[in-house]
C-alpha cells in the first residue's frame, strides 16, 4: 500500500527530503538549548559571572533564531510536499478512473469515487504532512533528550523509562480500538454522498412530488450514523489527553522530589552532584520527551484516520480496467458491418440469468436497423457491446469483420457514436459541447450537423446562437433540444456506426421523421441502429430486431413482423389504436 501511495510523490521528493532534514537541525538546536540554560544558571547567574551570562545568553539567542528559521523552512517544505503529493494522488486516481470500464465504475459507485478523491485524499495529505515533519521530529527529540538526560543524571532519567512504556501502551490500546470505527465512517460517507448526489440530480422530481421531508429524513439518518461513529471514536481518542497529562505530571513530580533531594545533598554543586541548572534542564527535557510523545500520539491518531482512507485510495489506484487492448491491436475499422455470434452477456459473472442469451444477428454496413422491445428486454445492453463499453461473457461481437477485442479501444470508439436517451451536456457553450464530437470542427460543420439533427432552427432563436451557454447537465434547454444537440454532437464524429438509444423519445413524431430522413440522405454509408419505443421510429428500417427478455424474438421488416411476430403486432396495434407510445 505504501509503495503504491509513494509513487505519487514524484517531483515533490526534494521537499519530502528537505522537510525532515530541516526538522533534524531544528531538533538538535532545541535539545542544545536546555543544556545552555543549565550552564547559564550554574556558571553565570549562580556565580554572578556576567561574562558567562552574556556569552551563554548570546549562544542561546543564536540557537533560538536558528531553530526558528529551520522550523519555518521545515513547515514550508512539509506543506509543499503534502499538497503536491495530494495533487498527484488525485490526478493518478482520476486518470485511472478515466480508464475504468462501466463494470469497474459500478463496482465502486460514483459517490464512493467522489469521496475517495476528496475526503480520503485530504486525510492522507494531512497524515503525510505529519509524517514528514512531526513523525521525524518527535522520535528524534525523544532520543536526543534521553541521551542528554542520562548524561546529566542517569538515576533520575530512569523515571522516563517507566513513564514512556505506560504512555506507549495506552496509545496502542486507543489506536487498536478506534481504527475499525473510522473504516465504518468512511464507508458511510459514500452513502451520504450518494444521497446528496441523487437528491441534487433529481431535485425537480423531489420538489414536484413534495418529497423534501422524505429526503431530509433519509439524509438525517445517514448523518446521524456518521455522528454516532465519530462520537464513539472521538470519545476513545479523548483518553489520549488525560493519559498524557497523568504521565507528564507524574514525571514532573518525581523529578522535582528526587531532584531537590540530590541538590540538597550536593549543596547545589554540579561537580559533586545535581545542580539547580541541571534539574531545570532535566525538567525541560522531560517536557520535550512527553510533548514529543504527545506529538506522536497526534500522528498516530491521524494515521488511524488516514489508514482507512489510504486503503480506499489504493483500491482505486490498483483497480485494472476489465477492458484492455490486445497484444497487437488494430487501429483501422474497415466498415460498419456488425455480427453477433452466440453472444451471452451478464453484468455480474455469477448472475443466475444472462442479460443477453445466445444472440446471433448480422448487420450489413450502411444498414438502418431498428430495435424494439419492452422494458428489461436488454436493448441498451445489446448495443453497449458494440463499442466495448462491456465485453461479452461468451460468443463474439465483430465490427468490420474483426472481433471488437482485437481493436484498439480508442480507435473502435472513434468509429462508433452513441446517443443515449439521457445523454449529458456539459457546462459551456453549444459550440463547446458540439466539439466533443470533433475538437477541430469548423462552424460550417457544426451548423450542418445541427441541421441534420433538426437542432439548428431552435439554436438560431437563441440571442447568442451557437455561443449560448449551456448549464451543467443542460438544465437550461428542453429534453428534446438536449437530445437533438447530442445527436448533432455524435454526427460530428463522422462515425461508421451511429447508435441512437431511444434518443428521440423527447421529440415529436414530425421532427423524429425529419431526423431519420436526413440520415438516409446525408449518411447513407453509416450503419444506423435505432432503439425506439415508437414503431413509427423504426418501421422504415432495413430490418427490425425484436428483443424479449434478453433473446431475439424476431428479425425482419415492418410488414413481415406484423404477420409473424405477435409482440411487434401488439405494440403496433396499441400505438395506432390508442395513438400513444409504448409504455414502460
Amino acid at each position: 500500500m505504501f509503495k503504491k501511495l509513494l509513487s505519487s510523490v514524484r517531483e515533490y521528493k526534494k521537499d519530502t527530503i528537505l522537510a525532515p532534514t530541516y526538522v533534524t537541525f531544528e531538533s538538535i538546536l532545541e535539545i542544545v538549548i536546555p543544556s545552555l540554560m543549565a550552564y547559564l544558571i550554574d556558571y553565570g547567574i549562580s556565580q554572578n559571572n556576567m561574562t558567562n551570562v552574556l556569552l551563554i545568553g548570546l549562544a542561546l539567542i543564536v540557537c533560538a533564531m536558528l531553530s526558528l528559521v529551520t522550523g519555518i523552512f521545515a513547515g514550508r517544505s512539509a506543506a509543499v510536499a503534502s499538497s503536491g503529493f495530494a495533487k498527484n494522488l488525485r490526478q493518478d486516481m482520476f486518470h485511472n478512473v478515466q480508464n475504468f470500464s462501466f463494470s469497474n465504475i459500478d463496482k465502486f459507485s460514483t459517490a464512493s469515487i467522489i469521496t475517495r478523491l476528496t475526503t480520503d485524499v485530504t486525510n492522507v495529505q494531512n497524515a503525510y504532512q505529519m509524517l514528514v515533519r512531526l513523525a521525524v521530529r518527535a522520535p528524534m527529540m525523544i532520543v536526543f533528550a534521553l541521551i542528554f538526560s542520562f548524561r546529566i543524571d542517569a538515576h533520575l532519567s530512569l523515571i522516563f523509562l517507566v513513564t514512556i512504556p505506560v504512555l506507549g501502551f495506552g496509545l496502542w490500546f486507543i489506536i487498536s480500538h478506534v481504527h475499525p470505527l473510522f473504516v465504518r465512517v468512511f464507508n458511510t460517507y459514500d452513502k451520504l454522498n450518494n444521497v446528496v448526489q441523487e437528491n441534487l440530480l433529481g431535485i425537480r422530481v423531489v420538489k414536484s412530488y413534495i418529497r423534501e421531508e422524505h429526503e431530509e429524513s433519509k439524509f438525517a439518518g445517514i448523518s446521524q450514523s456518521i455522528f454516532q461513529d465519530f462520537s464513539k471514536a472521538e470519545k476513545r481518542i479523548a483518553f489520549n489527553m488525560p493519559l498524557m497529562q497523568f504521565c507528564l505530571y507524574a514525571t514532573m513530580l518525581l523529578l522535582s522530589w528526587f531532584g531537590a533531594k540530590e541538590i540538597i545533598a550536593s549543596n547545589n554543586n554540579p561537580v559533586l552532584g545535581l545542580s539547580t541548572g541541571e534539574l531545570a534542564s532535566l525538567i525541560t527535557y522531560a517536557l520535550q520527551i512527553l510533548m514529543s510523545l504527545m506529538m506522536l500520539s497526534m500522528v498516530f491518531v491521524m494515521i488511524i484516520i488516514s489508514r482507512a482512507s489510504a486503503e480506499r485510495i489504493v483500491e482505486v489506484l490498483s483497480e485494472d480496467s476489465d477492458l484492455k487492448n490486445g497484444a497487437n491491436p488494430l487501429h483501422t475499422v474497415k466498415d460498419g458491418s456488425i455480427t453477433f455470434e452466440d453472444v451471452t452477456f451478464t453484468y455480474a459473472r455469477k448472475a443466475d440469468k444472462p442479460v443477453l442469451d445466445k444472440i446471433n444477428v448480422s448487420i450489413a454496413s450502411g444498414e438502418t436497423v431498428g430495435i424494439l422491445g419492452g422494458t428489461g428486454a436488454s436493448k441498451s445492453s445489446f448495443v453497449q457491446l458494440i463499442p466495448r463499453l462491456y465485453d461479452a461473457v461468451d460468443g463474439k461481437v465483430t465490427v468490420g469483420g474483426v472481433d471488437v477485442k482485437d481493436y484498439d479501444i480508442e480507435s473502435l470508439r472513434n468509429q462508433v457514436a452513441m446517443v443515449l436517451q439521457k445523454n449529458i451536456l456539459f457546462s459551456g457553450t453549444i459550440k463547446d459541447n458540439l466539439r466533443w464530437g470533433n475538437e477541430t470542427a469548423t462552424e460550417e460543420e457544426m451548423i450542418h450537423a445541427c441541421q441534420l439533427a433538426q437542432a439548428d432552427s431552435f439554436i438560431q432563436e437563441f440571442p447568442d446562437k451557437y455561443d449560448t451557454y449551456i448549464e451543467q447537465g443542460g438544465t437550461n434547454v428542453s429534453g428534446g433540444q438536449k437530445q437533438r444537440l447530442c445527436i448533432a454532437r455524435a454526427l460530428l464524429k463522422k462515425p461508421k456506426i451511429l447508435i441512437l438509444d431511444d434518443s428521440t423519445s423527447a421529440v415529436d413524431t414530425k421532427t423524429d421523421g425529419l431526423i431519420r430522413q436526413a440520415f438516409q440522405q446525408d449518411i447513407p454509408n453509416t450503419t444506423k441502429i435505432i432503439i425506439a419505443q415508437r414503431v413509427s421510429s423504426v418501421q422504415d428500417a432495413d430490418k427490425i430486431i425484436v428483443l424479449d427478455d434478453g433473446k431475439i424474438n424476431a428479425v425482419g421488416k415492418h410488414e413481415e413482423l406484423l404477420k409473424t411476430c405477435s409482440i411487434y403486432r401488439e405494440v403496433y396495434e396499441s400505438q395506432n389504436n390508442k395513438g400513444g407510445a409504448l409504455h414502460e
